[in-house]
C-alpha cells in the first residue's frame, strides 16, 4: 500500500511537467526564430553602415544614384521581407509567452527587445524609405551638377539614419541573445521533481519492511528477556 502511494505520487508530480513542455518548446522556437530574424536585419544595415556606403562614398555622382536605385529596388523580395516584417509578430508572441509561461526571467530583454525593433522598423518607415521614393521619383537627369544635387539631398540623411537603425538592430539582437541564453538556463521543472523525489522516499522506505512486520516493530525493538509462555 505504502509502496503505491509512493508511486503515485511521482506519477501526479510529473504530469504537469509533461504538460507543460509543449508550451516551452514553442516558446524557444518563437525566441529562436525572432533572434534570427532580427540578427539578419541588423547584419544587413550594419553592412551597409561599414562597408556599402563607405565604398560608394568614393564613386561618382551618376553610379551612386544609379546603385542606390538598384538596390532598393532589387531589396524588395521574400528574403528580406519575411524577416523584415515577420520579427515584429515573433517578437510580440515571444512576449505574450514569456508572461503567461515559465520565461518570466527572460521578459525584460525581450520587451527591450521589442521596443529597440519597433523603434528601429519606424526610422525605415518615417526616413530611409521616404528617402528611396525621393531617389526613385528623380528620374533621369542629364549634367554632372544635377547627379550631385540628386546625390546630396539623398545621401548624407540615408547614411546618418542607417547608422540609427542599424545600432537599434543590434542592440535588439544583443537582447534576444541574452534573452534565449536565460530562457536556456531556466528550468521550471527543477523544483516540482525535487519535491516529489523528497516526500516519495520516507514512503519507499517503508515499503521495504520484510513481510508480517509492522512499523512500530522497528521503533520498539523485541528485549531481549522472554517469558517461558512466549518461548
Amino acid at each position: 500500500m505504502e509502496g503505491g502511494t509512493a508511486a503515485g505520487c511521482a506519477v501526479v508530480g510529473a504530469a504537469p511537467i509533461e504538460e507543460e513542455q509543449p508550451v516551452r518548446n514553442l516558446q524557444t522556437g518563437v525566441l529562436i526564430a525572432a533572434t534570427l530574424s532580427t540578427g539578419l536585419m541588423a547584419g544587413l544595415f550594419a553592412a551597409f553602415a561599414y562597408a556599402v556606403m563607405p565604398g560608394l562614398a568614393r564613386s561618382s555622382d551618376h553610379v551612386f544614384v544609379e546603385v542606390m536605385r538598384n538596390i532598393n529596388k532589387v531589396i524588395l523580395n521574400p528574403v528580406f521581407m519575411i524577416p523584415f516584417l515577420g520579427a515584429i509578430p515573433l517578437l510580440g508572441l515571444a512576449v505574450v509567452l514569456a508572461w503567461r509561461g515559465h520565461g518570466r526571467p527572460a521578459l525584460p530583454w525581450l520587451i527591450a527587445a521589442l521596443v529597440l525593433y519597433v523603434v528601429a522598423f519606424l526610422v525605415t518607415s518615417a526616413v530611409n524609405v521616404p528617402l528611396n521614393d525621393q531617389l526613385a521619383r528623380a528620374g533621369d537627369v542629364g549634367g554632372d551638377a544635377q547627379w550631385a544635387a540628386v546625390r546630396v539631398d539623398f545621401e548624407r540623411a540615408w547614411v546618418r539614419w542607417n547608422v540609427v537603425r542599424a545600432v537599434l538592430h543590434t542592440a535588439a539582437f544583443g537582447c534576444l541573445t541574452v534573452a534565449l541564453l536565460v530562457h536556456g538556463a531556466h528550468r521550471p521543472d527543477q523544483g516540482g521533481r525535487g519535491e516529489v523525489a523528497r516526500t516519495s522516499a520516507p514512503e519507499a522506505g517503508v515499503g521495504q519492511l520484510r513481510a508480517g512486520e509492522l512499523p512500530g516493530e522497528l521503533r520498539f525493538p523485541r528485549p531481549p528477556f522472554t517469558s517461558s509462555a512466549e518461548r
